[in-house]
Order: structure tokens, then C-alpha cells, then sequence
């Protein structure tokens, strides 16, 4: 009998939320004139193959330097920064939307996974990390004396 994570479902409820959060965010943005997101939402697809899991995302603009990757037996998080720099007493620009920034979201693997076997390209600003599923002992049934 395998063991069961008591909250698979708590972890799937938020993870729910917090993709409804990214999809309505814009909503909520008010029609100022300088004002900047703080958060953006990102589009990530998790993909369940036989012996892995493999989870892209769009991170346009950002470079493998500015990515950070941490993976858990459950939990994949995905943290990246990137700041426009431009020269104040050389560069007059006559608008300016370039800007700072910042992505970290949390992804709820459905079935643990091995960290120390990930790995995780970057190519035309989509990061794509393949993540090999523990191999499950198989069942045994057990006698009672």
C-alpha cells in the first residue's frame, strides 16, 4: 500500500487559486499613468510522460543568469529577476516601458520526483525542465502472523 499525502488536495486548492489570481490579475489594475505591475502571471505547462514530468515556461526577456531553479520531492519553484538598464545622461527616451522584472511561482507535482536527477534548458526565452519520477517499489502484499 503506498503512503498518501495528506494535502494533495490543500496543495491542488491553491494551486487552483493562485492560477485563478494570474488569470484575473490584470482586473484589478488601476489606470495610472507610471504605474507598474508588480506581478505578472506566467504561463507554464506541465506535461506527465511515463518516467517524468516535463514543465515548460514562457520567460521572455530573462537569461539563464537571471533564472533560479529549486525542486523538491513535490514542488518545483521557478524564481527569476531581470532589470532594463539604460545610460539616464546618454538615453532621452520619449516613453518608457521597459522595466523591472520578477517571476517566482510554485508548481504542485502530482507524484514525488528525484532532485538530483533534474535538468533544465533555456532556449528563445522558454525554460523547459524535465523532472524523472522516483521509481515506485512495487507492492507487496504482507502476511500476518
Amino acid at each position: 500500500m503506498s503512503t498518501r499525502n495528506p494535502f494533495e488536495e490543500l496543495e491542488r486548492f491553491f494551486e487552483r487559486m493562485s492560477r485563478q489570481f494570474d488569470e484575473t490579475a490584470h482586473i484589478w489594475e488601476p489606470d495610472i499613468p507610471g504605474f507598474v505591475r508588480q506581478y505578472e502571471p506566467v504561463a507554464i505547462d506541465v506535461v506527465e510522460r511515463d518516467d517524468e514530468f516535463v514543465v515548460a515556461v514562457d520567460l521572455p526577456g530573462f537569461e539563464r543568469e537571471d533564472v533560479s531553479i529549486k525542486v523538491t520531492d513535490h514542488t518545483l519553484r521557478i524564481q527569476a529577476e531581470h532589470e532594463e538598464r539604460f545610460d539616464e545622461e546618454r538615453d532621452r527616451f520619449v516613453r518608457h516601458e521597459r522595466r523591472h522584472e520578477s517571476v517566482d511561482r510554485s508548481i504542485g507535482l502530482p507524484s514525488e520526483v528525484d532532485p538530483e536527477t533534474v535538468t533544465a534548458k533555456m532556449k528563445n526565452g522558454v525554460l523547459t525542465v524535465t523532472l524523472p519520477r522516483v521509481a515506485m517499489e512495487n507492492e507487496r502484499q504482507i502476511d500476518i502472523e
